[in-house]
């Protein structure tokens, strides 16, 4: 292995460093009474659904937040587990390099997105984190560290481990793959008035890897209505020019918009570009005010970013404010709706219409994805945990706000019928919020027949964590 444009010295301070991080999570562990689960000592969470609390110590992971090394001739880092996108992409970019997956919000850790839900605008040409994986340091519920390979000793656990969400170990180093990118982002923002045409367009996009004569490195889309969505197309240019900022007082979905036939072209920087969607968490900033011209002036600029709004919802699930809000104009509690869904491309526009008559939340997030074209995936599914098929084209559908609840109903009335209708389409939905299958349909939908058992007794005997039921649904 190279070391990634630094000195000797500097390559083996940052295995070092990181060696002492590992020797803090394994005394954490050790700390943790027998009969307790284990959990992460983890302030923060782009997690979504509620979590139980509980007073037992949990991990310490305040060592493993850093990229070990980045070696640029072979286009790969050793990153720990803990390590936001943000500090990743800063140290990458240095290189003109990028992971070959960068999740929208700047506090999502590699683990996390490896462990669970990542995907952008490059999935449909590079598919989801844990693909571009090549290796991975798992401490298990067993209180091992263990390096799991697509073909090793631990290949079960290494194809198992996507998807599972903390219940099978966590994750203290991952080796990735890195790609080559320009400085720069050319962008062309294209309207469709049926949202059958734009199911279309990204299947032509998706299979030419062009559209109307220029390459498309980058593809994601936004819809505001049923005859008013658009696809962004993006291309990686290293030729001058000015460049637009979303980082003040211009919201980057609002400049999406426009009555044109013709796209709207527009151009940012690859860093933000990355983060174009950070600044205001999609459109969900609109909920604070942030996208008020007259607040957002005053709005410091360090706080227009995805994590210090979590921070706004973690008061709010806390002490109930928009509940007592709704109450006092004497309204019903809302039912929070706030997932990220698959369905095949084929079945893209079937579910937008059904959603959008049935479910009054605007604007929804498009993001198109593929499993990587891999000759050692010969196996149907070959992430068990996480049932896409190869060679088949999906697309992420986001959509996060509240709907009104309504009286006498039970509880996740409006993302139970969301779970029905993904699950007619043949899709499937993230974990990362709240969820309300039964047990056996659970089991059926994420477990991959005996897989997810069989890697539990194998690596987590005694239990020592949740198992995956426990804590997606029942929230443990």
């Amino acid at each position: 292995m190279g070391n990634g444009g630094r000195t000797p010295a500097a390559h083996e301070s940052g295995f070092a460093a990181h060696r002492a991080g590992v020797d803090r999570l394994l005394t954490s562990y050790r700390a943790i009474p027998p009969d307790a689960n284990v959990r992460l000592a983890k302030k923060t969470s782009n997690l979504f659904r509620a979590r139980a609390r509980t007073n037992a110590p949990g991990l310490d992971v305040s060592g493993l937040t850093q990229v070990i090394a980045v070696d640029p001739e072979a286009r790969t880092a050793d990153v720990a587990g803990m390590t936001t996108y943000e500090d990743l992409v800063a140290t990458t970019l240095e290189y003109g390099l990028a992971p070959l997956v960068v999740p929208q919000l700047k506090t999502i850790t590699l683990g996390g997105a490896v462990t669970g839900l990542g995907i952008e605008s490059t999935s449909f040409r590079n598919g989801l984190p844990h693909e571009s994986v090549l290796e991975i340091d798992v401490l298990t519920g067993a209180g091992e560290i263990i390096t799991a390979t697509r073909d090793g000793a631990h290949a079960d656990l290494f194809r198992g481990f996507p998807n599972s969400y903390g219940t099978l170990g966590y994750s203290t180093r991952l080796k990735i793959e890195l790609e080559k990118v320009l400085p720069y982002v050319a962008l062309r923002h294209i309207r469709f008035h049926d949202l059958r045409e734009l199911e279309a367009a990204m299947g032509q996009i998706i299979a030419d890897r062009a559209w109307d004569g220029e390459t498309v490195d980058y593809l994601d889309g936004v819809v505001f209505t049923a005859d008013e969505s658009y696809l962004t197309l993006g291309r990686q240019t290293d030729e001058p020019g000015p460049v637009s900022d979303y980082t003040d007082m211009d919201i980057f979905y609002r400049s999406i918009q426009h009555d044109s036939q013709q796209p709207k072209r527009d151009r940012l920087t690859i860093a933000d570009y990355l983060w174009r969607w950070d600044t205001d968490w999609f459109w969900c900033s609109r909920a604070f005010g942030a996208q008020n011209p007259k607040i957002r002036r005053f709005w410091p600029k360090r706080y227009r970013r995805s994590s210090f709004y979590w921070k706004l919802i973690a008061l709010d699930h806390k002490y109930a404010i928009g509940d007592k809000i709704e109450a006092r104009h004497g309204n019903p509690p809302r039912e929070r709706v706030v997932q990220d869904i698959e369905v095949p491309l084929e079945r893209t526009a079937d579910f937008m219409e059904w959603f959008l008559r049935e479910i009054p939340i605007e604007p929804i997030w498009l993001c198109p994805l593929r499993l990587r074209d891999d000759p050692a995936n010969t196996a149907d599914r070959p992430w068990p945990l996480y049932p896409l098929e190869p060679g088949r084209t999906y697309v992420n559908i986001g959509f996060w706000s509240a709907v009104p609840t309504v009286p006498g109903q039970p509880e996740g009335l409006a993302n139970r019928a969301i779970e029905h209708k993904v699950s007619e389409l043949d899709g499937h939905k993230s974990l990362y919020s709240d969820a309300y299958y039964d047990q056996d349909e659970f089991a059926a939908l994420y477990y991959g027949g005996g897989t997810y058992s069989t890697l539990k007794k194998r690596y987590d005997p005694d239990s020592r964590l949740l198992d995956l039921y426990s804590k997606a649904v029942q929230r443990k």
